[in-house]
């Protein structure tokens, strides 16, 4: 554990140096392209992003998670078959504008960063399907991911909204939607207009009331819980609720943080199987 956190001290002293002996240290070789067209460069302190690595043009997959990254070099746009970014947990501010070139991005995870806004350019991303933006700083919903046309899965949990927009319901292909830790004190009426949703996640907001979701021919599982509501959404036959007075028994009712959690696990997995 000692000589553990004694790498990372060292890791983290070194990556504040920009000359490339200390980039090598901090990433390894990165001469030759690896053969699986996935790099991953998570965890190793960066401030920047190696330049070297711009030079793989048949990159698929591309994870820099858990760095101390803040921008990237317009070289990123050289990957133009990447369809997986990884970029959580890092210090953006701002979505860098060289993202919104990679139009073959199916994937993209940004969320534990500083985000506030979304540029008008990442509806050039055409084919992205899964859109994670949790943890962020986000008090309005960025209305560009409205014209995102093949978006599936949209997390946007954990930010400060306390509305979302008509145009949502243009996404006909979105099927999860994950809004738990905002600030929402309705339930969002676009919602009830989604008929293909199958995943409603509204746990932990302020809704104190809830309109009757029965009609959703595509619901498969709604979470409300830890919401100050005096009544729990009505639903179709067969659709999972995790919430108070939920149809379930009560060993189930006290392990709802567990379910919530099974829950992501599983969407996850099906978010495996598209990569």
């Amino acid at each position: 554990m000692w000589a553990e956190k004694m790498g990372n001290v060292v890791r983290g002293a070194v990556a504040f140096v920009p000359s490339e002996r200390c980039q090598h240290f901090l990433v390894g070789d990165l001469k030759e392209m690896p053969l699986d067209r996935t790099l991953d460069l998570s965890s190793r302190q960066l401030r920047r992003f190696p330049a070297r690595a711009s030079a793989f043009n048949e990159l698929v997959k591309l994870y820099l998670s858990d760095n101390h990254l803040s921008n990237l070099p317009s070289e990123l746009r050289n990957l133009q078959k990447l369809q997986l970014l990884a970029l959580d947990f890092n210090r953006f501010d701002e979505l860098p504008l060289v993202v919104c070139s990679l139009v073959q991005l199916n994937i993209l995870y940004l969320g534990n960063n500083r985000l506030y806004g979304l540029p008008k350019e990442l509806r050039q991303l055409t084919e992205l399907k899964t859109l994670w933006l949790e943890t962020n700083c986000f008090t309005k919903f960025p209305r560009v991911i409205c014209q995102l046309p093949n978006i599936k899965t949209l997390h946007l949990g954990y930010n400060q909204l306390r509305s979302l927009p008509s145009e949502l319901g243009r996404l006909e292909e979105l099927r999860s939607i994950w809004l738990a830790g905002n600030a929402l004190n309705d339930f969002p009426p676009v919602l009830l207009k989604m008929h293909y949703l199958e995943v409603i996640d509204v746990d932990r907001n302020r809704i104190q009331q809830f309109p009757s979701l029965a009609y959703l021919r595509g619901l498969k599982l709604v979470i409300y819980d830890h919401n100050p509501c005096v009544n729990a959404p009505v639903v179709a036959e067969g659709v999972r609720r995790v919430g108070r007075w939920a149809d379930s028994s009560d060993d189930e009712e006290d392990e709802g943080d567990g379910n919530v959690v099974q829950a992501s696990v599983k969407v996850q997995g099906s978010l495996e199987d598209i990569e």
